[in-house]
């Protein structure tokens, strides 16, 4: 790595192209902001008196620490209570998809609250642990007849491939001769196509139809005549009653192809289908009642943001107004405003400190790059308390965030450089021409650091890509205030052997996601930003022209 010689000022055109550029950003990104705070006019749920959702899938596990994959979590009587009590208002019916770690209790407090229960039993590899299940779940159905509306055996079994089609049925037909209630077994829908003698064996057939995770991503426009063209499918295929098991829309997460998480989104898919099934008199449970954190650990952020209630209870959209994806913008506004302070003040700062002599565009430049910063890290700190799923992640992340936040800042610091004329004040120059290229040397150290994150961030995403979200926040200000250098001051801009291979990466990743997702925005934006970082990263044209010769007087 060979950093730069940076005592000397950066020519106009640098400062006139950072600011351009950086004001260019900011438009967009209040655009983007905008949008987001305007209302979506979506079609209105009005029910019937005493009408509610037919089923919604219960987990308990949305507090901190509590997740099912932990075996010593045991969810108390209480929180049950609580849960339930939240949940009556909105529907008939719970789905549980086991009877342990608490959930056995679920029985009790339904029937106290008039609820049912689409009670499971869930089936694994383990033959102890699938013993158990199946006879607390034969117990119970048994004990509360009027409230158990049927006993699933096994979610998504062939799914995951812990069972064959033969060990599955056994379990099913000893449920079947235990029990009073109807029997069934859940899986989404193209396994019960490839397993269509398992019909046999239920009461009635539990498909999953989920548009966000079909192999091919269904975008929300078309999601409901998705799930109906699925549900006339597997009619047609089995004589068996039709129960859409799991279906639904996540808020938050990673867009896939054409299929965006939002709230907005989420809101018209239940409000849709809702009336469509109420209309067409289809069977129905929804995944789920409330977000789980938990799930963030198997499927990424989205994992985490399928509920109809947040982690405090509460409703996360209105059934009947317009939804807006943003509520406010103070937050980005404040922050904006903050980070161009800083900026300018960072470049005066600059020039006291070399004793060079301000220039006001650079000043406007710097508060540009701030103002950039500033609301780029509201947006990128919204994401981590959403993302985020452990200490190590906010460690690195947050660090990776605020090495490449720095950077404009840096430069702005630099602002005052200048050339070394010798003469009586020389010995102070010489102070500040070290003092420079100390700082020049923090700037290729962040730079490195930053190329690294990314060129781990591509590699990742473009090798593991299902369950991650896109990090273009993370790496957007950095990209911008590198490639400045490297368009506009190429002879400041000298990345060593190690920065450009980072920067091979870094673009080598970024396209390589975007060719798989060729019409996902996400993925668009993602190789957007790895372009623009591998060009600031060293892989643009090396300019060695008189500026890149000149060399400071000793």
């Amino acid at each position: 790595m060979t950093p730069p010689s940076l005592a000397r000022p950066f020519p106009r055109r640098f400062w006139l192209g950072f600011l351009v550029l950086h004001v260019l950003a900011l438009a967009v990104l209040g655009q983007f902001v905008r949008e987001q705070m305007q209302p979506v006019d979506l079609p209105a749920l009005h029910l019937d008196q005493g009408e509610k959702l037919h089923c919604v899938s219960y987990s308990p596990y949305y507090q901190p620490g509590q997740t099912p994959l932990d075996p010593s979590v045991r969810i108390l009587r209480e929180q049950i209570i609580a849960d339930l009590k939240a949940l009556a208002p909105l529907t008939a019916c719970v789905r549980i998809y086991s009877v342990n770690q608490g959930l056995e209790q679920v029985p009790a407090v339904a029937q106290t609250l008039g609820l049912k229960v689409l009670l499971g039993a869930w089936i694994g590899m383990e033959a102890d642990k699938n013993r158990i299940q199946i006879d607390t779940a034969v117990r119970l159905a048994n004990e509360f007849p009027d409230t158990v509306k049927a006993v699933v055996v096994g979610n998504e079994v062939l799914l995951r491939r812990e069972q064959t089609e033969a060990g599955l049925r056994a379990y099913i037909d000893e449920v079947r001769k235990r029990v009073k209630v109807p029997v069934t077994y859940a899986d989404v829908w193209e396994f019960w196509t490839r397993h269509p003698d398992l019909a046999s064996a239920v009461d009635f057939v539990t498909v999953h139809i989920l548009p966000y995770w079909e192999d091919r991503p269904v975008a929300i426009e078309h999601a409901l005549q998705h799930v109906t063209d699925v549900r006339a499918l597997v009619v047609k295929q089995f004589s068996k009653p039709i129960l859409i098991g799991e279906t639904g829309w996540p808020s938050a997460g990673r867009q896939r192809e054409a299929a965006l998480p939002s709230r907005a989104n989420q809101a018209r898919y239940l409000r849709e289908f809702i009336r469509k099934a109420h209309d067409e008199g289809w069977d129905y449970n929804f995944i789920e009642a409330i977000d789980q954190p938990w799930k963030r650990k198997l499927e990424g952020t989205v994992g985490g943001y399928w509920g109809i209630l947040d982690t405090d209870l509460e409703p996360k959209f209105s059934w009947v107004a317009p939804v807006a994806e943003r509520e406010g913008d103070r937050a980005l506004i404040v922050a904006a405003v903050a980070g161009a302070l800083v900026g300018a003040l960072t470049c005066l700062a600059g020039v006291l400190k070399f004793g060079g002599r301000g220039r006001p565009l650079a000043v406007l430049a710097a508060a540009s790059g701030g103002a950039l910063a500033g609301a780029v890290m509201v947006l990128a700190t919204e994401h981590a308390w959403v993302a985020y799923r452990n200490g190590l992640e906010w460690a690195v992340l947050t660090a990776l965030g605020g090495a490449g936040a720095l950077i404009p800042f840096l430069i702005a610091l630099w602002a005052g450089c200048r050339p070394l004329t010798g003469g009586i004040a020389a010995w102070r120059e010489g102070r500040s021409y070290i003092q420079c290229e100390i700082i020049t040397r923090q700037l290729a150290l962040v730079r490195f650091v930053v190329l690294f994150g990314a060129a781990a961030a591509a590699l990742l995403l473009f090798a593991d890509p299902r369950y991650r979200d896109f990090p273009t926040l993370l790496y957007a200000v950095p990209a911008l205030s590198l490639a400045c250098l490297a368009i506009f001051a190429p002879a400041w801009n000298r990345p060593g052997m190690e920065e450009r291979c980072l920067a091979g990466i870094i673009l080598l990743g970024g396209v390589g996601r975007w060719v798989s997702e060729p019409m996902n925005p996400e993925a668009i934006l993602w190789a957007s930003c790895c372009l623009v970082m591998a060009l600031g990263g060293g892989l643009g044209k090396a300019n060695q022209g008189e500026e890149g010769r000149q060399q400071p007087h000793r």
